[in-house]
């Protein structure tokens, strides 16, 4: 499954989500497809979940929700990893991450 538009991209390739672009999409509404591609992957139970978030250069407030949601929903799941990566980079990501690890605590954080 792949989600995308003229800013943004995200896709699925086995249990890796992809996100890469800038995401200034507005509201819960508008990030329902990621919110569902996100529950889908979660519902299959792999023994892992990467989120890969190295190329995303922006995400809103909204989207950060999201994320913030997922993770939570990840640790109710205990037969389920997390593992995010991420960039040094982009800021945002280093404001954002101790945050997910704290919803998370065994949440695996990589950052290039």
């Amino acid at each position: 499954m792949e989600i995308k538009s003229n800013e943004y991209r995200v896709w699925i390739q086995d249990t890796t989500i992809y996100f890469e672009g800038t995401m200034r999409l507005s509201g819960a509404e508008a990030y329902a497809p990621i919110h569902q591609l996100l529950d889908e992957t979660l519902a299959a139970k792999p023994e892992e979940i990467v989120l890969d978030l190295t190329n995303l250069e922006f995400l809103n407030s909204s989207g950060i929700n999201v994320l913030a949601k997922f993770t939570i929903a990840v640790r109710k799941e205990p037969g389920v990893r997390i593992t995010v990566l991420g960039s040094q980079r982009i800021p945002w990501q280093g404001k954002f991450f101790p945050n997910l690890k704290k919803l998370h605590p065994a949440l695996e954080l990589v950052i290039d």
